[in-house]
C-alpha cells in the first residue's frame, strides 16, 4: 500500500512538472518568447514602428532573389553531400558558392541594421536588448515568431 502511494505521488509530481514545462513554451532568452524584445518595441513611437516596418518590407523585397539563390545552393549542396559519387572538387566549389552568397547576405543585413539604427534615439540605442537588438522582434519588427533580421537556416 505504501509503495503504491509513493509511486502514485511520484507520477503526479512528474505530470505536474511536465505540464508546467509545456505551459511555459519555448523561452530561450531574448526575443519574442523570452520577452526581452517587447520592452524595446514598446518604447518606439508609432512613426518609428511604421518606418522600421517599411524598411523591413523594402529589405525583404530587395533580398528576395538573394535568399532564393541561397536556398537553391543549400539544396544543391545537400544533394551533393548525400550523393556517394559526388566529386570532392564539386563539393568544395558548391560550398564556396554558398559562402559567397552568405557573405553578400551578411553585408545586406549589416546595411539594413545600420539604416534601422538611424531611426532610433540615443536613449533607445543604449537600451537595445541583448545582441545589439534590432533582431528577435519577430519577422520584420512585428511581434511574434521569427528571427528578426536574421535569415532562417533551411538545411
Amino acid at each position: 500500500m505504501n509503495k503504491k502511494k509513493i509511486t502514485l505521488g511520484l507520477i503526479g509530481i512528474l505530470l505536474l512538472g511536465v505540464t508546467y514545462a509545456y505551459a511555459e513554451g519555448l523561452a530561450f532568452g531574448p526575443g519574442p518568447r523570452g520577452r526581452a524584445g517587447q520592452e524595446f518595441w514598446s518604447s518606439l513611437t508609432t512613426d518609428q514602428k511604421a518606418k522600421l516596418q517599411e524598411l523591413r518590407r523594402k529589405f525583404e523585397e530587395e533580398t528576395a532573389q538573394l535568399r532564393g539563390s541561397m536556398l537553391t545552393k543549400r539544396l544543391e549542396l545537400r544533394s551533393l553531400w548525400r550523393n556517394p559519387k559526388a566529386d570532392e572538387k564539386a563539393l568544395r566549389e558548391k560550398e564556396k558558392e554558398l559562402r559567397e552568397l552568405q557573405n553578400q547576405w551578411r553585408d545586406k543585413v549589416i546595411e539594413h541594421r545600420l539604416e534601422a539604427r538611424k531611426l532610433l534615439t540615443p536613449e533607445q540605442l543604449s537600451s537595445l536588448p541583448y545582441g545589439g537588438g534590432l533582431r528577435g522582434l519577430g519577422k520584420g519588427f512585428r511581434m511574434g515568431d521569427g528571427m528578426g533580421l536574421h535569415c532562417r537556416r533551411i538545411d
